[in-house]
């Protein structure tokens, strides 16, 4: 058996990617023996993608991986059927068994762009719905349900804002007990002793702690289950990091196109900058430090690149980071202009009469056959649709770039 990267404990510390831990002593001695140990992160998949917010964790199981741990992802195919209380005001809606496996099978794409599952040591993806289909209710409130007290579940922060809005449902308790067998049963199966999660969702990870201390006592056993969390990517307003006023900041490449994903990180607050380096990249922490204390603008444009290379592919970085020079910077490289009346613009203006309204074209016609043949670009994106509509939501800081072939740039200008 390979021995791990003995140094990981100290990379969590130094990069601030250790947060919250049950036992974080054994922790220290699991990571320092030099033998693997299996962790698992939980998602409940109630969305078909994953915007930048939710990636948090998987950048730290990467960490694990590359260090030669086991990682399991665990999908909530069961957990999502009712839905996490945590921080909420209002119980989430109820997904469908359908929306929850169509939703599943989008996500893995996703995170193959921080997990490897091929190789000498894959990540593996489970299913909680796996082991709950066939559970028998009685049979598990006598086994797991008899452990959890009812006032200190109430004590626990994840269920204030449910409280105070006066809906907590017996239903939603449910969450925590589901979430801390998956925690028993994943330890039983694949021999797992810690999990990692986000600073929310500390109550139900120490939950699952707590439980298989209990059922030491009963069935006179000794495992010790870890749980870990890392803290929250939070702007200075308090709100979770992952979404822009202009929306989510998808991994997935057909909801975004480069240019935005990558001004989308670019709207990090600079106070943010630090753990998304410490997060997104493997660049050491000192050479972080310094590239920020130099001079944020910048560093916040070598954030874009690096995050957009992580998730997208160098050459999306490259073609992002053209974009956004050619259309922000003061110097020489600027596109030529061209401004547009919001009058002009109002209900939104077909591409075909921009181009030509922009003389990037010289016709309809022209433009048709330059978007038909790839030769059209927008934001940084090769447009395929003859039909579409430019609206006032696509353009950034009021302007919006504008390309044909290779080398001629437009940036069209709202007024």
């Amino acid at each position: 058996m390979k021995k791990t990267d003995t140094n990981l404990y100290n990379e969590l510390k130094e990069r601030g990617l250790l947060y919250q831990c049950t036992d974080e002593e054994a922790l220290k001695k699991m990571l320092e023996s030099g033998e693997p140990i299996t962790l698992y992160e939980g998602t409940d998949p109630t969305a078909d993608s994953l915007h930048i917010g939710h990636c948090v964790p998987y950048t730290i199981l990467r960490r694990f991986q590359k260090a030669g741990h086991k990682v399991l992802v665990l999908m909530g195919g069961a957990t999502a059927g009712i839905g996490d209380p945590s921080g909420k005001s209002e119980m989430r809606p109820l997904m469908t068994k359908e929306q929850i496996n169509s939703n599943i099978e989008k996500i893995k794409n996703s995170l193959s762009v921080f997990l490897n599952f091929e190789g000498e040591n894959p990540a593996i993806i489970v299913n909680n719905a796996d082991w709950f289909k066939d559970q028998n209710y009685i049979d598990f409130m006598r086994e797991i349900g008899v452990h959890f007290n009812i006032n200190k579940m109430l004590s626990n922060e994840i269920y204030k804002n449910r409280l105070e809005s006066g809906g907590l449902t017996f239903f939603e308790l449910g969450y925590q007990l589901m979430q801390a067998y998956d925690f028993v049963h994943l330890n039983r199966e694949f021999g797992c002793t810690l999990q990692y999660g986000g600073a929310d969702q500390w109550g139900n990870i120490a939950a699952g702690s707590e439980l298989q201390r209990k059922l030491n006592f009963v069935n006179g056993t000794s495992i010790n289950l870890v749980g870990a969390t890392n803290p929250l990517l939070l702007t200075p307003e308090g709100k979770k990091m992952g979404k822009t006023e202009k929306g989510a900041i998808w991994i997935d490449k057909d909801k975004i196109s480069a240019y935005d994903f990558y001004q989308g990180i670019y709207q990090t607050p600079d106070a943010c900058v630090r753990m998304m380096f410490a997060l997104f990249t493997d660049l050491p922490m000192k050479e972080i430090d310094e590239i920020i204390s130099e001079n944020i603008v910048n560093a916040k444009k070598r954030l874009c690149f690096e995050i957009t290379k992580f998730v997208r592919g160098e050459e999306d970085a490259i073609v992002a980071q053209s974009m956004s020079e050619n259309l922000f910077t003061d110097g020489g490289n600027d596109a030529p202009e061209y401004e547009l009346s919001k009058t002009e613009l109002d209900g939104g203006i077909a591409l075909l009469d921009l181009l030509v309204k922009t003389n990037l074209c010289q016709s309809k016609g022209e433009a048709r056959k330059m978007i038909l043949g790839g030769g059209i670009s927008v934001k940084g994106e090769k447009v395929s649709d003859a039909n579409l509509v430019i609206c006032e939501k696509d353009f950034e800081e009021n302007a919006i770039l504008l390309k044909k072939g290779k080398k001629t740039f437009i940036k069209v200008v709202l007024k």
